[in-house]
């Protein structure tokens, strides 16, 4: 089989925006958003933040971190139903109370489904973005939309959404990510063979006379005796 060939017994793959009730994101039958064009790209945002203050009568300062943003996502999806792409909403089932009749009716079941409010959670829906290798668990922060085609009736037959999602890390996930380490931070580990309280407090604290609070923390009345394979929090500690 040539190139073309190939490809043309390839379905293409769309771009899926799958709403959840949770934050992690678990429920058995989320609503699936599947949009009518796939985007011509996608742009990810990253942002630092530093804290701005600067002393008076100094000609600089020092950009003492802060904390990172959220990553962001931008990218255009397009609803069109003009004579060029006539009927392609029939083929399109509908996951919302609007039926997929037109450009604005299009554009009011995605701002359902990403943006206004869920009964259930009092909150707009937890997202997560499927397209290719892109896996990403958002919220959608903004959309900005714009009708530029109609007919010659006045109705809406072209519509642009630019939007912007917002990266939404479920907690355990982004302790992992950011791996501290500083004893000022709540650590857990699993206990292996041969661990004993002190010698695992020195890893953490670099000190093992912090295994008293350990214990304590842990509600152990025996911390001689660790049974391997059971988890266990270290605080975070302040120096004495």
């Amino acid at each position: 089989m040539n190139v073309l060939g190939y490809l043309r017994g390839k379905t293409l793959e769309k771009l899926k925006i799958v709403a959840y009730l949770n934050p992690e994101r678990n429920g058995i039958f989320p609503d699936t958003y599947e949009v009518m064009f796939n985007p011509e790209s996608y742009s990810f945002s990253y942002t630092n933040d530093y804290q701005k203050y600067q002393g008076i009568n100094t000609s600089g300062r020092t950009a003492r971190y802060n904390l990172t943003r959220s990553r962001q996502l931008s990218l255009k999806l397009i609803l069109d139903d003009s004579s060029a792409t006539a009927g392609l909403f029939a083929g399109l089932s509908a996951v919302g109370p609007f039926p997929r009749t037109t450009v604005r009716d299009r554009v009011e079941e995605f701002l359902d489904f990403t943006t206004r409010m869920d009964g259930n959670i009092h909150a707009p829906r937890y997202l997560r973005l499927e397209w290719g290798d892109l896996l990403f668990d958002c919220r959608l922060e903004s959309v900005n939309v714009s009708y530029t085609l109609f007919s010659r009736s006045g109705i809406a037959i072209r519509a642009e959404l630019d939007t912007v999602f917002i990266e939404d890390i479920e907690e355990s996930k982004r302790l992992k990510q950011e791996n501290k380490s500083s004893p000022d931070l709540t650590h857990t580990r699993t206990i292996a063979s041969g661990d004993n309280l002190p010698l695992m407090a020195n890893r953490i604290y670099q000190d093992p006379k912090y295994y008293i609070k350990v214990a304590k923390a842990n509600q152990l009345n025996n911390f001689r005796k660790l049974k391997p394979g059971t988890s266990i929090k270290f605080p975070p500690i302040k120096s004495d």
